[in-house]
């Protein structure tokens, strides 16, 4: 990605920066269960409280929204799978100046860290 990117300030996140195509492009599963869908997707599509996560071999449907500890006000994504339920800690955005590229990095519950990029 060679567009210069620019930091998102967290604690003023509107949720529709995070809605489209995301692509995973890293991750660092730690002590995930490997087998999880969210551990094996490619790609996740968020759609205003809509979520759909794909793999290799499935594809799942499910709801997201975003949630804010009371104390810094850190925005976290609430995701609810059919098989699967956690939270993801938003640790960074970052985004173009026309907005069309992004960069978004989570951190799991479970440990894991996923990097994710749009388009």
């Amino acid at each position: 990605m060679s567009e210069l990117l620019f930091d998102v300030n967290l604690q003023q996140l509107p949720d529709e920066f995070l809605t489209g195509d995301w692509r995973v492009t890293n991750r660092v599963l730690n002590r995930t269960d490997p087998d999880s869908s969210l551990a094996q997707a490619t790609c996740l599509r968020l759609e205003p409280g809509q979520l759909q996560v794909q793999a290799a071999q499935q594809v799942q449907n499910g709801q997201w929204s975003v949630q804010r500890d009371a104390l810094l006000q850190r925005p976290y994504l609430d995701i609810q799978l059919e098989d699967e339920r956690t939270r993801a800690l938003i640790t960074r955005l970052r985004r173009s100046a026309d907005g069309q590229t992004s960069q978004l990095n989570l951190y799991f519950l479970s440990g894991m860290e996923v990097l994710l990029t749009q388009p």
